[in-house]
C-alpha cells in the first residue's frame, strides 16, 4: 500500500539528448547510434516514457553546430546533426495521447511572432500538451548564423527575453476562446470583436498581431526556463512554470527552492505557479555493483579528445590540450571566471579546487551528466534520494537524463518508476489530458477578457 504523501505527486520530465545524456552514449552498443536522424527513435521513447506516465519529454535546442576541435567533434555527434525540435514533437504528437511535448526556442535568433504560432500550432496538434524552454542562447557559434559577429550583451539579452516573452503570451490572446462560431446559417465564422491587436511597442520588438492562430487549448502552451543566474531566476520568477536547472546538493536546492519560491510574489504570483525540476542522470542497476559496474563501463567508452572538449566548453573556452589529462585543472581557468559565467564553470572549478579532481576525473564526471547530478544505484537508493528531495522541499520534480537511449530510460520506466508509485510519489494514471491539468497548472484567463 502506498504510503501517505503530504505533497502529492513529484513531477517527473524525460530530457532526450539523441542517443543519451552521457557524452559517449552514441558508443554503448544499447544506444540508437543514428537518433539524431530517426524519427521512429523519439516515437519510441515518448511511448515509453508515456506508458510510465511522466508528466513530458523535453528536447535541447541549438540554431548552429558546435564550434571547436573538428577531430574531438568528429569522435561526439550532439548537437552536430538532429531534428527541428517543433517539427519532430509534431510527428511525435500522432503517436502519443498524454505525454507533454516541450521544446527550447531561442529568444536571441527568433522573433515572438514565430514563436507564438509555431508554439500555438503545436498545442493544437496535440490536443493541449505543448511547452516552450525559453532560452537565451550561449552558443557563440549561433551569432554567425543570424547575420551578428556576437552575442548580445548578457543583460540585454534578458532584458530582451522578458518582452519577447511577454508578446508571445499577448499573442497567444489574439483570439478570445469562444471567438470561431463557425455558423453556417448566419455565415459568421467569427466573431469580429473577439480578435484583438496586441499592438505591441518596446524596447526590443514592435508587434502589431494579432496570430493568425486560434487561442491554444492550454491558453498558453506551459513555459519553461532552464537558467539559475541572478538574471535568470528574476526572468523565472517572473515568467516560467516550470524550471530545469543544476543542483548537486539538498542543502543548495532547499536555497534554492526556498529563493525562487520567494521572488515570485514580487510578480503577484503564487510559489505554486512555478515547479522546481532539476536534472537527474540515473544509473541504475538491480544491484549496487551492477550499476556502478554499467557507470564504469560508460566512462571507459569516453574519448579523450572528446572529455577534453566538453571540459574546455564547461570553462569558458579555456585550452586544456597542453595539460597532463593526469594532473590538475591550471590556475589560469580561475582567473578567466566571471559572475555571468554558467552553472557549470562553477561546479567543475569547485570540484577541481575542493575534491582535487585531475583533469580526467573532471571530464569523466561533467561527462557522465552534462554538469547535472548523477545519482548511482539500485531502484530502492534512488527513490530514497528523489523522496528525500521532494519531502524536504528541495524540488517539484525531476528532469530525468537518460544516459543512454533506449537502454537508460527502460532502466528507469522499468525499474525506478514502480518504486516511486509503490511509496505513493508518482501517479499510476494521468490526471488530465493537458500537459497543464497534469503538472497541476492553472490555465490562463486571456488578457482581454480579464480586461473585459
Amino acid at each position: 500500500m502506498a504510503r501517505p504523501n503530504p505533497r502529492g505527486f513529484m513531477k517527473l520530465g524525460a530530457f532526450f539528448h539523441p542517443t543519451g545524456n552521457h557524452i559517449a552514449a552514441w558508443l554503448h552498443p544499447d544506444s540508437q547510434a543514428d537518433a539524431g536522424q530517426n524519427v521512429e527513435h523519439y516515437v519510441e521513447m515518448a511511448q515509453m516514457a508515456e506508458r510510465a506516465k511522466f508528466d513530458m519529454m523535453f528536447l535541447a535546442d541549438a540554431v548552429a553546430t558546435r564550434d571547436g576541435n573538428i577531430e574531438s567533434l568528429s569522435r561526439w555527434p550532439q548537437y552536430m546533426a538532429y531534428f527541428e525540435p517543433i517539427t519532430l514533437l509534431s510527428a511525435v504528437a500522432m503517436r502519443t495521447t498524454h505525454l507533454g511535448l516541450a521544446a527550447t526556442a531561442t529568444t536571441s535568433y527568433n522573433e515572438p511572432y514565430n514563436v507564438a504560432r509555431k508554439f500555438a500550432s503545436l498545442d493544437h496538434i496535440s490536443h493541449g500538451r505543448a511547452g516552450w524552454n525559453v532560452v537565451t542562447s550561449g552558443n557563440a557559434s549561433e551569432a554567425w548564423n543570424f547575420g551578428r559577429e556576437a552575442h548580445y550583451e548578457h543583460g540585454e539579452r534578458y532584458d530582451r527575453a522578458v518582452e519577447f516573452v511577454d508578446v508571445v503570451k499577448g499573442l497567444w490572446d489574439s483570439w478570445e476562446d469562444d471567438a470561431f462560431i463557425r455558423d453556417r446559417a448566419q455565415a459568421r465564422y467569427f466573431v469580429p470583436e473577439k480578435l484583438n491587436h496586441l499592438r505591441h511597442k518596446g524596447e526590443h520588438f514592435s508587434v502589431r498581431g494579432p496570430l493568425n492562430v486560434a487561442r491554444p487549448p492550454q491558453g498558453h502552451p506551459v513555459i519553461f526556463q532552464a537558467s539559475a543566474s541572478k538574471a535568470g531566476m528574476d526572468m523565472a520568477a517572473q515568467t516560467a512554470e516550470g524550471l530545469f536547472t543544476p543542483l548537486h546538493s539538498l542543502e543548495q536546492a532547499i536555497a534554492f527552492y526556498g529563493d525562487i519560491k520567494g521572488r515570485m510574489a514580487n510578480y503577484g504570483r503564487a510559489p505554486e505557479q512555478l515547479k522546481v525540476m532539476p536534472g537527474l542522470n540515473p544509473i541504475v542497476g538491480r544491484t549496487m555493483a551492477e550499476a556502478q559496474e554499467k557507470f564504469a563501463y560508460l566512462t571507459s567508452l569516453i574519448h579523450p579528445d572528446v572529455g577534453l572538449e566538453v571540459l574546455s566548453n564547461a570553462v569558458g573556452g579555456f585550452d586544456l590540450s597542453p595539460y597532463d589529462l593526469d594532473g590538475p585543472l591550471p590556475l589560469e581557468v580561475d582567473a578567466t571566471y566571471q559572475p555571468t559565467a554558467s552553472v557549470s564553470f562553477k561546479n567543475v572549478l569547485r570540484w577541481a579546487r575542493e575534491e582535487n579532481l585531475t583533469i580526467r576525473q573532471l571530464y569523466q564526471r561533467f561527462g557522465g551528466a552534462r554538469g547535472q547530478r548523477t545519482l548511482i544505484g539500485t531502484p530502492e537508493s534512488l527513490a530514497d534520494e528523489m523522496e528525500h528531495w521532494f519531502l524536504s522541499y528541495g524540488c517539484d520534480g525531476f528532469l530525468i537524463q537518460p544516459s543512454h537511449l533506449p537502454g537508460g530510460l527502460k532502466d528507469f520506466v522499468e525499474m525506478v518508476v514502480p518504486e516511486l508509485q509503490v511509496r505513493g510519489l508518482f501517479r499510476t494514471e494521468y490526471e488530465g489530458r493537458t500537459l497543464r491539468e497534469n503538472l497541476g497548472l492553472p490555465r490562463p484567463v486571456s488578457r482581454y477578457a480579464a480586461a473585459g
